[in-house]
């Protein structure tokens, strides 16, 4: 992997722990019913799964993107493997050995809407524990993003970044789609929850109240992405309420949302880490902003990959200015 950019200035690390899948995406009219068979309109294998998607994104977006995951020796692995790679992504296996394949995820998009419909295993197949090099595959991070599979690698990594001196601590994602019960031992080392809207901490039961939960167990700030609507955030205050607010999301006619909570995730990643999150929070709304409009280019376009091209041609801008 290239350290740095050409004009010689080091290229911000993203850790991506989490999971890796091989997707089998049909493009459809209509969902098939039961007992019936439908002809596809267009159809694209990719590697998918959460932090997967997010290391694609990040390094599309000019950063060095590695993800630690369980691939193993199956013939899907090294499809998996192949494709991200070719996307700049890193990818390390923590299960080089293992002959359990990877989750294949069977992937319908309706044409019309742009809806999509996913069945996988997820991470199901695979326990996966820290490996004992963990430290090194950290070392440098500028941000750290946690999908919630592999709850026990997770949990690993979150040490290891917690145990960093202060000034090299890299930033903690957590990427919260639904609660996960290894979650609860994760919250504490989470500088930023991004959460689904579907996304209860335990004993709530609407996004606010969620929020508020894992602000007192010790998330830094939370985000709420709502589809088409706009992404609430939750920040602590010295004294008081948390202080709230939303951020408008652009305004789309979606053909293709699969993987978008992804790509927003990824596009976070990015954008937080230019300007680190600051007491009063402006730099959490920009970056939330910023990947707002770049997971809303990923909708924008049909298949999981054709999108990046528009991302990467020089002719989109996200409307966030690095550095500034």
């Amino acid at each position: 992997m290239v350290d740095d950019d050409e004009s010689g200035a080091r290229r911000p690390l993203g850790v991506f722990v989490g999971l890796a899948t091989l997707d089998v995406v049909h493009r459809v009219e209509r969902p098939p019913g039961a007992n019936e068979k439908v002809t596809a309109l267009r159809q694209d294998v990719a590697a998918g799964g959460p932090a997967a998607n997010a290391a694609v994104t990040f390094a599309a977006l000019g950063g060095r993107a590695r993800l630690v995951t369980a691939l193993g020796t199956d013939p899907v692995a090294r499809v998996i493997r192949a494709e991200l790679e070719a996307r700049g992504v890193e990818v390390v296996d923590v299960t080089p050995d293992a002959t359990t394949p990877p989750a294949i995820s069977a992937v319908a998009v309706t044409d019309a809407t742009g809806d999509r419909a996913v069945v996988s295993r997820d991470a199901a197949a695979h326990d996966v524990a820290g490996p004992p090099d963990l430290a090194r595959h950290l070392a440098g991070a500028d941000v750290v993003l946690l999908d919630g599979h592999h709850a026990r690698l997770a949990a690993a990594a979150v040490a290891v970044a917690a145990a960093a001196p202060a000034g090299d601590a890299p930033l903690v994602v957590l990427d919260a789609g639904r609660w996960r019960p290894a979650m609860a031992r994760l919250l504490r080392a989470v500088d930023v929850a991004v959460c689904s809207a579907d996304f209860r901490a335990p004993g709530t039961t609407d996004v606010p109240a969620s929020a508020i939960a894992l602000l007192e167990a010790g998330v830094g700030s939370v985000a709420t992405t709502h589809g088409g609507d706009a992404v609430q955030w939750w920040r602590p205050t010295a004294a008081g309420p948390a202080a709230h607010g939303s951020i408008p999301v652009p305004r789309i006619a979606a053909v293709d949302t699969l993987g978008a909570g992804d790509v927003f995730h990824g596009a976070f990643a990015w954008f937080v880490i230019q300007r680190p999150v600051d007491d009063e929070g402006a730099d959490l709304r920009r970056a939330l902003d910023a990947a707002a409009r770049v997971a809303a280019l990923r909708c924008t376009i049909a298949g999981p990959r054709a999108w990046l091209d528009v991302l990467t041609s020089g002719s989109f801008s996200a409307g966030f200015a690095t550095g500034a």
